[in-house]
């Protein structure tokens, strides 16, 4: 099979936070890149399609976008390049 993604993944393990409208929903962080993640739900129902990802063990969030749904988890997009210090602060 083809990889079609634009950025290369890395597997994680990180308790995330799926924020919007005032309400959060856990998540478990399986995957990530510069352009987006792989989260995993107890159920993917009232997730909207744009929500910021919060990873508090990296103190850093994203707004996302949802690229699609599965039963328990959730391929997401990151609206703007993620940034983190572990790359030098820049853009990855």
């Amino acid at each position: 099979m083809e990889e079609k993604r634009e950025a290369r993944r890395t597997r994680v393990l990180k308790a995330g936070s799926i924020s919007f409208g005032g309400a959060a929903i856990s998540c478990m962080v399986r995957n990530i890149s510069a352009t987006g993640a792989l989260l995993e739900v107890e159920s993917p129902l009232g997730i909207p399609e744009r929500f910021l990802l919060v990873v508090p063990t990296d103190q850093l969030s994203w707004p996302c976008r949802v690229i699609w749904k599965s039963e328990r988890r959730l391929g997401v997009r990151f609206e703007r390049p993620r940034v983190s210090e572990a790359f030098g602060g820049k853009a990855r």
